[in-house]
């Protein structure tokens, strides 16, 4: 549920509203074994139970830790910038509250997260979230298609009520990056996830509120790497990892669809 992405405070989340400090918001870390074909090694996000108002929910939390940079087209915390931590969480279908980056912020503090981080949002079940790897560069997908759909479409469906969707995508990778290879980054991702939705056998480019999170260390006095199109030697692990983690996600949710 990404919108217009808003500047990130460097202070940290913004506070939780008096009116949503009562929420109960109870998480508890659950413990998996390696998804297949993941790197037992690798650092990877922690999935969280947790129950909220009624409604037994999860999140991923990636903890970043100091000296990583962040591009997001995330609700909380989108832009370029420095980053402690990430936060993909679960929402019930047809979400109510019109203050989402309050409501991460809420969800943060209950993992004590603390500083500047980046906060998305999805219908989709968490949990069923899926990975792809590729050269040192790690692609966390959580897949909704309940409305998908074309990007270039009629402005007639602008105000068509849509079902829970979101296809979030947190890539994470070793090699630090310029700001214009940032941004290349997320194009380039985008371009596989639709590649990937494609070969799945759908006909769509993805959901109107997807997004995309690329977690790079902070660039030394080189600048970063310049390059992240499809054929850079960094561009092309992403598009492979996004391709293989959205491609398991995708086929699923075709098949419920």
């Amino acid at each position: 549920m990404i919108g217009g992405a808003r500047q990130p405070r460097e202070d940290g989340p913004p506070p939780v509203p008096p009116s949503h400090q009562g929420c109960a918001i109870r998480s508890v870390r659950v413990q998996l074994p390696a998804r297949r074909g993941e790197p037992g090694g690798e650092q990877r996000a922690e999935l969280h139970d947790r129950h909220e108002d009624g409604h037994h929910l999860h999140h991923l939390v990636w903890r970043l830790g100091p000296g990583v940079r962040v591009c997001s087209s995330a609700v909380l915390g989108g832009g370029i910038g420095p980053r402690a931590w990430i936060l993909n969480a679960q929402v019930p279908g047809g979400y109510p509250r019109l203050d989402p980056d309050r409501h991460l912020a809420g969800i943060a503090a209950s993992e004590g997260l603390t500083g500047p981080g980046a906060g998305l949002m999805t219908a989709a079940d968490v949990a069923a979230y899926t990975t792809g790897h590729d050269g040192g560069v790690t692609a966390t997908v959580t897949t909704g298609l309940g409305v998908s759909g074309w990007a270039a479409a009629p402005d007639a469906e602008a105000g068509t009520p849509h079902r829970p969707g979101t296809v979030n995508i947190v890539l994470t990778l070793p090699a630090a990056l310029s700001d214009a290879a940032l941004i290349n980054a997320v194009a380039t991702a985008t371009e596989a996830k639709v590649q990937a939705l494609l070969d799945a056998g759908l006909d769509c480019s993805g959901t109107p509120t997807d997004a995309v999170c690329v977690a790079v260390p902070e660039p030394g006095p080189d600048g970063g790497e310049p390059f992240a199109g499809p054929r850079s030697t960094w561009g092309a692990r992403i598009a492979r990892a996004v391709h293989t983690a959205v491609l398991a996600g995708a086929r699923p949710a075709r098949d419920l669809s």
